[in-house]
């Protein structure tokens, strides 16, 4: 692996109980869905405009696509979370981009607020589609406590997908209410309701995507890239959708989302070559991408038939992200 691990260091992780959870995801509940909601206003209108930023080397496209709105939009959650609830500054803030007020918020806690401003960056710079979203995540070592995703162009006015304790939930946005009112509302995904999907979504495997979705594919599933996700992959996931994911080296800012939906819908994400359940202490600095990603190969699905599947064909893949 070409870049240094680095173990998810939370020193005052024994004074954990010293920051209520239920406080915490309740101030996140009131303050979060309008400023996402305001976030995604932001990013709805900077994209009619030429917004490219040149600034990854990766050799992904997926990967190395940056523009203004990414800087932009979380310039503006990083400082929403700044002034709005002091409870939020007690936590660690980690952000896919470098803009933003982070020396305001703790070195070590027992919770990390994660942002990507703007997930889905290629399509949105490009103008194709409007499965780009924003996302926020509570994070802890070992676990995901909240996620919050806005999609500012999927239906007329957004949608929501939101997961917290034994609840993941999905609906349109109605800007005639205020934002977390709408989320408090959005109807509780049913997990005996939901869609039946082979689809499994892959990336992360460089040139070599299609070639690993064809392999899922001739094992009985259905292997999708990115491109041809055709909407939001956590609204497809959440609704069924799609049944899982196959990452290589998932990065902490978005993969965290789909993780907690799984395992609240009675699923997990597993390390493929040990089976064992995904934690978030160890991340590798991706130079490249400059961003924080797991390690390996990491299967994700609510259906633990699939992550079964997933497991043992993806067990011999090459865990190392680049080959050069």
């Amino acid at each position: 692996m070409c870049a240094t691990i680095n173990v998810f260091c939370f020193s005052k992780l024994q004074q954990a109980n010293s920051m209520d959870l239920k406080k915490l995801t309740d101030a996140l509940a009131t303050h979060m869905p309008p400023i996402m909601r305001w976030a995604g206003t932001v990013a709805r209108r900077i994209r009619k405009f030429d917004i490219a930023v040149d600034a990854k080397s990766s050799g992904s496209a997926n990967t190395d696509a940056l523009t203004i709105a990414d800087l932009s939009v979380q310039e503006l959650i990083v400082a929403c979370l700044r002034d709005t609830d002091p409870i939020f500054r007690q936590c660690r803030l980690q952000g896919e981009e470098s803009t933003g007020d982070f020396e305001r918020f703790a070195t070590e806690a027992p919770y990390s607020i994660v942002i990507d401003p703007i997930d889905g960056t290629k399509g949105y710079r490009d103008r194709e589609g409007c499965a780009y979203s924003v996302m926020l995540s509570l994070q802890t070592p070992d676990s995901v406590e909240y996620s919050l995703v806005y999609i500012p162009e999927q239906g007329e006015n957004g949608s929501w997908v939101f997961a917290c304790g034994d609840i993941v939930a999905t609906g349109p946005d109605d800007p005639s209410r205020p934002a977390a009112d709408v989320v408090r509302t959005l109807a509780p995904i049913v997990p005996s309701e939901r869609g039946s999907s082979k689809k499994i979504y892959l990336i992360g495997y460089q040139k070599q995507d299609a070639e690993k979705a064809q392999l899922v594919t001739d094992a009985g599933l259905e292997g999708v890239l990115a491109a041809d996700m055709g909407g939001c992959h956590y609204w497809t996931f959440a609704r069924g959708e799609f049944t899982g994911s196959l990452i290589h080296s998932p990065n902490i800012y978005d993969f965290p989302v789909g993780m907690h939906i799984a395992r609240i819908l009675g699923g997990d994400a597993l390390w493929v070559h040990n089976e064992q359940p995904v934690h978030l202490r160890e991340t590798w600095l991706d130079e490249r991408a400059d961003m924080e990603r797991l390690p390996g190969i990491v299967a994700c699905s609510a259906d633990r038939t699939v992550l079964k599947k997933l497991c043992e064909l993806a067990r011999d893949w090459n865990p190392v992200r680049y080959h050069d």
